[in-house]
């Protein structure tokens, strides 16, 4: 495998998925909803079809998995695909969303590329050789105590059928912590754990797309990730757990008390 080919049209792609994005914000024609709160716009979809086109002329057999269009079947390898991480975000004209791209071999990631365009941070892991943002190194922070932590979360789109267990979840973290935030990107969240601006993260119900490159890139920069009964986490899973390391045994307790 031609790792420095996946690396330089992974980037690409999410490049041009994310001027996509910069392009349509602020200026939307059509909002969708998949379900009572799950949103897909004519951005979801063009920069779909901006990065499924750029993968596709590099890679014609690689297989691919996205949000919208759903799998296409290939060989020698599978993209992983969210053109737009964030979309509630985004149709609110909220500039927190990303573009997020992972790259697997039999299954097993070797590479991240999640881009925020207008934040400007564009955020690689590659298996073996850690995690950059804006092609510096970054790792995760070293704080060693929950109660010095800053967690972050999300709420599922289906949240109303299962709110109870996910707010006491919720208010335990806040009273064992410095404080949970709630930023609307499962894909930016695992970023922001890579680079140390949050200890730790945790949700459930989550989408393959919405963690593939994430994962990849926060366990590039140090990051223990499992499930909440700390058995090891695959893309598969329900459910997730990111921290720094230091603090994944107390998150994983409280999240389970």
């Amino acid at each position: 495998m031609d790792m420095q080919r996946i690396i330089q049209v992974g980037t690409a792609a999410a490049h041009h998925g994310g001027k996509v994005l910069r392009d349509h914000f602020g200026r939307l024609q059509t909002i969708r909803k998949k379900g009572r709160i799950d949103l897909v716009t004519e951005a979801d979809l063009q920069s779909e079809a901006v990065i499924i086109d750029t993968l596709t002329k590099a890679f014609p057999d690689h297989a691919i998995l996205a949000e919208e269009s759903g799998s296409r079947i290939g060989k020698h390898g599978r993209w992983i695909i969210d053109p737009l991480d964030g979309t509630t975000n985004f149709a609110h004209n909220l500039p927190h969303f990303c573009v997020s791209i992972a790259f697997a071999a039999k299954e097993h990631i070797c590479a991240g590329f999640i881009l925020a365009p207008l934040l400007g941070e564009f955020f690689m892991g590659v298996e073996g050789r850690g995690a950059h943002l804006n092609g510096e190194p970054i790792s995760v922070s070293t704080t060693t105590l929950l109660a010095d932590s800053l967690l972050v979360t999300g709420f599922p789109h289906d949240h109303h059928s299962r709110l109870d267990p996910m707010i006491k979840r919720f208010d335990r973290c806040m009273q064992a912590t410095q404080g949970v935030r709630r930023l609307g990107s499962a894909a930016l969240d695992l970023c922001y754990v890579a680079c140390g601006r949050f200890e730790g993260f945790w949700e459930e119900r989550l989408q393959p797309w919405d963690t593939a490159a994430g994962f990849l890139i926060a366990t590039e920069a140090g990051a223990r990730t499992t499930r909440f009964s700390g058995t090891p986490y695959t893309i598969d899973s329900n459910e997730i757990v990111s921290t720094n390391g230091a603090i994944h045994n107390e998150l994983l307790s409280t999240l389970r008390q």
